[in-house]
């Protein structure tokens, strides 16, 4: 395993935040430590089918799973699989808990929200003839909302609530907050992908090339004149060095760079003013926890 597990950690490092301690029970630690887990393996059951869907080769710098000789297809039965593992890990160590059936909700509704966001991310990208008419802020924001921010940031952060007593309908501020905040790691996602150091996030980004609903294509379509629309059109989505060069320096040209800076300054300054407007000093420690691991960040 590669991932560095940040979305399973970060159930432990909020419950600890929302109790105001330092160090869990023993109890504590285990009972936060499987939610944490159970939050990874949802996401290596939506990344090992992501990438037979997507068609693709590596994924975290070696081959996707069913890439892997003599494993193929059963890769489909091995996200099942883990996705099942989690019901049965809340049934056999939180059945007693009065707040069971509200985790039991949680994993499902994020399950649900981030498939539906996986199926506008394909129905858009994939399907049927490229149409760059079809990208706009509207559709990215939705991708980006179901298919990242839920189970990436609002569902560590809800399992912490749970494990404390707290009731989730409480707080619906905090799970917009949270979506927000997931918002915008995936537009600086978007924009490392074309602008980050390959060396230094670890991936050579191919947004372009693959025709993906990408902020800065947004952007682009946005700003872009008839002309320079028409060379967005031509060369968007094509593996030519020579068209991503284009696209690269229409970019350049539209001063995307300049536009990602005052977004992320704006979205900082926002989601600063949302998380101190909580009533919960406690909860405010959470968030911004979240925020300032994001914020300005370069891999």
């Amino acid at each position: 395993m590669t991932g560095k597990c940040n979305r399973g950690l970060s159930v432990v490092d909020s419950y600890k935040l929302l109790k105001g301690v330092d160090v869990l029970t023993e109890e504590e630690m285990f009972l936060a430590s499987t939610l944490g887990w159970c939050i990874e393996w949802l996401q290596a059951f939506f990344l090992v089918l992501d990438d037979i869907m997507d068609d693709s080769h590596t994924r975290r710098g070696q081959p996707c799973w069913f890439r892997v000789s003599q494993v193929g297809l059963i890769a489909v039965n091995d996200g099942i699989l883990l996705r099942n593992h989690i019901s049965r890990m809340l049934r056999l160590h939180f059945k007693k808990k009065p707040y069971y059936a509200d985790l039991l909700d949680l994993f499902n509704e994020v399950e649900f929200k981030t498939a539906s966001g996986q199926m506008l991310d394909l129905i858009t990208t994939h399907e049927g003839e490229k149409d760059l008419t079809k990208y706009n802020i509207g559709v990215h924001r939705r991708i980006v909302q179901f298919k990242t921010a839920y189970y990436s940031f609002y569902l560590p952060v809800a399992c912490a609530l749970l494990l404390s007593g707290e009731s989730l309908e409480n707080y619906s501020a905090v799970e917009n907050i949270l979506v927000e905040m997931g918002t915008y790691f995936q537009v600086q996602d978007d924009y490392l992908d074309c602008y980050g150091d390959p060396e230094f996030i670890g991936k050579i980004g191919t947004d372009i090339e693959d025709y993906k609903c990408s902020w800065l294509v947004v952007q682009a379509l946005e700003r872009a004149d008839e002309s320079q629309k028409s060379i967005l059109f031509e060369n968007y989505g094509k593996k030519d060095p020579a068209c991503v060069a284009k696209v690269k320096d229409l970019y350049k040209e539209l001063n995307l760079e300049a536009v990602f800076h005052e977004y992320e300054s704006e979205s900082y300054k926002k989601l600063i003013a949302d998380i101190e407007a909580q009533p919960s000093v406690a909860v405010q420690k959470v968030l911004k926890s979240f925020l300032h691991k994001i914020y300005m960040r370069q891999k």
